[in-house]
């Protein structure tokens, strides 16, 4: 399929979709700049269909931190005017965790569950969102990570360290067990100051102790189950995959981290400083954007504005992210 290639100038872009990231909470100042003081209860779930697959987006929350973490190449004075012109403050961004239940050959499984409390306490809200849906833990059959740091795996350990889904199996890349789990990982290229990278470092290890006896290690490619597919994604981590949802000729793609927010990693070039690899990960980047704006594969990005659904086209400098309709 030819892909769409379209001037930047052209198209409005994700910026309208800032303030998604108020739907955990917050508040919006009046004409005044005072701030209501009631509090926000929003949606925490999203459903939708994958053909005969359904699917549901389940928010576990919020994490966040200085813009330049998210676009380490980013000169300074460009990286402030383009937060400002997407309404987005200049000295944090929000990241959302949009986990996905997708259910299935009569099974409930779970991509990516979040973060739990190990990057904030603005995490840990997927057990809720579940209850609201009529589920708890003990209703998911399989738990499946496209890679291991903590905002993915955080809420796969309960509070008394025993499984947090007790009749899950989980499915979790090799290379990064093998990098995370199975020694001392070399943190250094992280972006950010030594404690946090020791506390980074031992949450993905707390988070995953409870299931390190029975968790099943994939190779990318492997299809977990029918109409689950992993895809090679290398680079964030050294085993990151990508998930493709499938259904008859309805597909979904989940990229995971190979973007962090739509206004700075697609609607601009810049490159997570958190990458691993960084060459590695800006050719997964553009080989699997590429895929989806080619073939008009719908896009969930995990930490995109809930629900963080869309569509990536090709633009004369790059990609653009268009937010898919509010399905009622």
């Amino acid at each position: 399929m030819t892909t769409i290639t379209l001037n930047r100038r052209r198209i409005m872009l994700s910026a309208a979709m800032g303030a998604a990231g108020l739907v955990s909470g917050g508040s919006i100042g009046t004409a005044h700049g005072q701030a209501s003081q009631t509090p926000i209860r929003n949606a925490g779930h999203y459903r939708f269909r994958v053909g005969e697959i359904g699917a549901t987006v389940l928010s576990d929350g919020v994490i966040g931190g200085p813009p330049r973490i998210y676009a380490s190449d980013a000169p300074e004075q460009e990286l402030q005017e383009v937060l400002r012109r997407a309404f987005l403050p200049v000295d944090r961004m929000t990241l959302n965790l949009n986990a996905l239940l997708i259910e299935t050959g009569g099974r409930r499984i779970l991509l990516d569950p979040g973060a739990g409390q190990t990057m904030g306490p603005d995490g840990g809200r997927i057990f809720a969102r579940l209850s609201e849906i009529g589920l708890g833990p003990r209703d998911i059959d399989a738990v499946v990570v496209s890679h291991t740091h903590p905002d993915h795996v955080g809420n796969l350990r309960a509070a008394d360290g025993t499984p947090a889904f007790p009749r899950a199996t989980v499915f979790a890349p090799k290379a990064d067990w093998d990098f995370f789990v199975g020694g001392e990982p070399d943190l250094s290229y992280m972006p950010v100051p030594e404690d946090f990278r020791r506390r980074f470092g031992a949450a993905i290890k707390r988070s995953l102790e409870p299931v390190a006896k029975s968790v099943e290690l994939y190779e990318p490619g492997t299809e977990i189950v029918p109409g689950l597919t992993t895809i090679a994604a290398a680079g964030h981590t050294p085993g990151m995959v990508s998930f493709l949802v499938h259904s008859g000729r309805d597909q979904l793609l989940l990229t995971a981290d190979l973007a962090y927010h739509p206004v700075v990693n697609i609607d601009r070039p810049w490159r997570p400083g958190p990458d691993r690899d960084k060459d590695a990960a800006l050719s997964a980047r553009r080989r699997i954007f590429d895929r989806a704006a080619a073939d008009r594969i719908p896009v969930l990005g995990f930490h995109y504005p809930f629900p963080g659904l869309g569509h990536l086209l090709r633009t004369d400098t790059g990609y653009a992210w268009v937010p898919a309709g509010w399905q009622v």
